[in-house]
């Protein structure tokens, strides 16, 4: 999902106006505000064989993604996305455009300008946007279970763990998959916010 995020956040901060720009950028935006159900919902719509899409994906080009741990992975990326994509496009909005010109003007590629101009001057806001995401696809819980179910040992994450643990009245798991969730996450932002601070003193800043 990465190359996709970062070519639409791109998109989302470089392209031109134009009809119906405002409704790819809301459908982008959707997972943010929709409940997950909502979104594995659409998931098994199009992955599941109920539809023509889905009969395809699945006999055509073998893509199976209900039930599988694939597919919960598809949904975490999904719902993460979003978060990802709009800070990433508020990091390469913040790259002053002349300095992009000079670079087309002195013969620089697209791709050089990409890796020596705009990721370099926007790694803060893409790093941010990683942490983001990652944060909230560890906590994804709604959408993977429509898609891909709870079935431990191949589709189970830590919030399923969690959730069947308390509903079966196993306290000490629950306990435990809290702790470990919480020390991921924690440990996540702790590491970003140390590399960003890092990066920031090697260049002066």
């Amino acid at each position: 999902m990465l190359p996709f995020g970062l070519a639409a956040a791109w998109w989302l901060a470089r392209a031109r106006p134009f009809p119906g720009k405002t409704l790819v950028e809301t459908l982008l935006m959707l997972p943010l505000v929709l409940p997950p159900t909502v979104v594995g919902f659409y998931l098994l719509l199009v992955f599941g064989r109920g539809t023509v899409l889905g009969r395809w994906l699945n006999d055509s080009a073998h893509v199976r993604l209900v039930f599988t741990w694939e597919g919960a992975a598809v949904a975490a990326a999904v719902m993460a996305l979003p978060l990802f994509v709009r800070t990433a496009a508020s990091a390469f909005a913040s790259v002053d455009a002349e300095l992009l010109e000079v670079g087309r003007t002195l013969g620089a590629g697209e791709l050089a300008l990409l890796t020596r101009v705009i990721v370099p001057l926007s790694y803060r806001g893409l790093i941010a946007g990683l942490a983001l995401a990652y944060a909230r696809a560890l906590g994804e819980f709604g959408a993977t279970m429509m898609i891909a179910g709870s079935i431990a040992g191949r589709t189970q994450t830590l919030p399923l763990a969690l959730y069947a643990s308390v509903q079966a009245g196993r306290n000490e798991d629950a306990l435990l998959y809290t702790l470990v969730l919480s020390a991921l996450a924690f440990g996540l932002l702790g590491l970003t916010g140390i590399y960003q601070r890092r990066v920031a003193f090697q260049r002066g800043e």
